[in-house]
């Protein structure tokens, strides 16, 4: 999976963001799988992996395809291992990606890979320490906070691979970048011969016609008695028509400037003149766009992080100022209620977020509102009963 570089965001709208996902597959040792890419020369050391297409229904689905297609075989994924928001600099593109863990694999199984000549050059396992050295420093800070961290603290939440929220309490956030290798520290990955002199596409060409998501940061508010707050937006001319729109706090990610967590603060203040730090962040919800489930009716994909606002008080209430221009009322709702006003999918988020407050270790990962992958194996359902974290109080 290579990063992004080289490409100008002008002619966008600065809200839009590449997406990407790859896999982690360790071996009985504890090493992880690199794979060559034979067409970088300057970062050729990589996980397997990928960009996000229009038809992919999710990041999950990413990562399936693209191992089938580079290493031949379909992967038994496992949790998600982390998510980490990509700010690239000099008017770059951000990029989000998603990391996963797989099966370990037995050597039967990687003696059986078939991989794609043009895409994957090679294969080795490599110690945490080897793929820090050998993977560039982005992807090696990324990596290496998967392959360090306790197993229980993911997913972790990293913003350009440095931790953030929950992951400050698991990994030091000022850790030491490894001195950048490349080849050099992956034995057994010397290119051939037979390679292509040059890639298929220049870099900048790639990137420039790589398909991008939106995404969204909101806040989960709730009262002592555990009624949650909802904003109404302006009526407009939108796919919902003039209905009453009403949705939890928060708005679009400006990509081209900003993280999630900046993004839900400056939303915050902006919709309600509250002045917050954003709690842990609850739930990854993934919105499909028209290409790969046509009921939606988005152009695209959109990624929405809901982050904790915690309990807020009566005095903070007071003092909400709602912008005109934008919204019309704001509510205090009983889950009955949040459930009649908000669509299906954005209740059914809204409602996981409620339940993963009672949850160790990072977000949950969703797909239209639902657990996707281990959460959903193990029968996670939007639950209402969990205690109500203290979080941010506004008085």
């Amino acid at each position: 999976m290579t990063e992004g570089a080289g490409v100008e965001s002008a002619g966008r709208d600065g809200r839009e963001v590449m997406a990407a996902a790859g896999v982690l597959f360790p071996d009985g040792a504890g090493r992880v799988l690199v794979v060559r890419l034979p067409y970088d020369r300057k970062h050729p050391v990589a996980i397997p992996g990928g960009g996000w297409e229009p038809v992919d229904r999710s990041p999950r689905e990413t990562a399936l395809r693209e191992i089938r297609e580079e290493l031949g075989f379909t992967p038994r994924l496992g949790p998600l291992a982390g998510v980490d928001w990509a700010l690239l600099r000099h008017g770059d593109l951000p990029i989000v990606v998603y990391l996963y863990w797989a099966e370990p694999l037995t050597p039967e199984q990687a003696a059986a890979f078939r991989p794609d000549a043009a895409e994957i050059g090679g294969w080795t396992w490599l110690t945490a320490e080897q793929a820090g050295h050998a993977l560039p420093p982005r992807l090696s800070r990324r990596v290496t906070a998967c392959l360090l961290a306790p197993r229980d603290a993911g997913p972790l939440e990293l913003e350009d691979s440095r931790p953030v929220g929950h992951t400050l309490g698991r990994l030091p956030s000022d850790a030491p970048v490894p001195e950048y290798a490349g080849l050099a520290a992956a034995p057994g990955l010397t290119p051939s011969a037979e390679e292509p002199a040059e890639p298929p596409m220049d870099r900048e060409t790639y990137y420039a016609t790589r398909p991008r998501i939106r995404a969204k940061a909101r806040a989960l508010f709730t009262d002592a008695a555990g009624r949650v707050l909802l904003v109404r937006l302006r009526p407009w001319d939108g796919p919902r028509g003039q209905e009453p729109y009403w949705t939890l706090p928060g708005g679009g990610v400006e990509a081209d400037r900003e993280m999630p967590r900046a993004a839900a603060r400056r939303e915050v203040r902006e919709e309600l003149g509250w002045e917050v730090e954003p709690g842990p962040l609850l739930v990854l919800d993934w919105q499909p766009g028209a290409a790969a489930d046509p009921a939606t009716g988005r152009d695209t994909a959109v990624l929405v992080y809901v982050f904790d606002g915690g309990t807020v008080t009566e005095r903070a209430l007071g003092s909400i100022v709602l912008p005109e221009e934008e919204l019309v009322e704001w509510r205090l709702c009983e889950p009955a209620e949040a459930r009649a006003l908000l669509t299906g999918p954005s209740w059914d988020r809204t409602a996981a977020a409620l339940a993963a407050r009672g949850r160790a270790g990072g977000p949950v990962e969703l797909v239209r509102g639902r657990a996707v992958g281990p959460d959903r194996a193990q029968g996670l359902r939007p639950g209402l009963s969990q205690g109500l974290t203290e979080g941010l109080s506004q008085g």
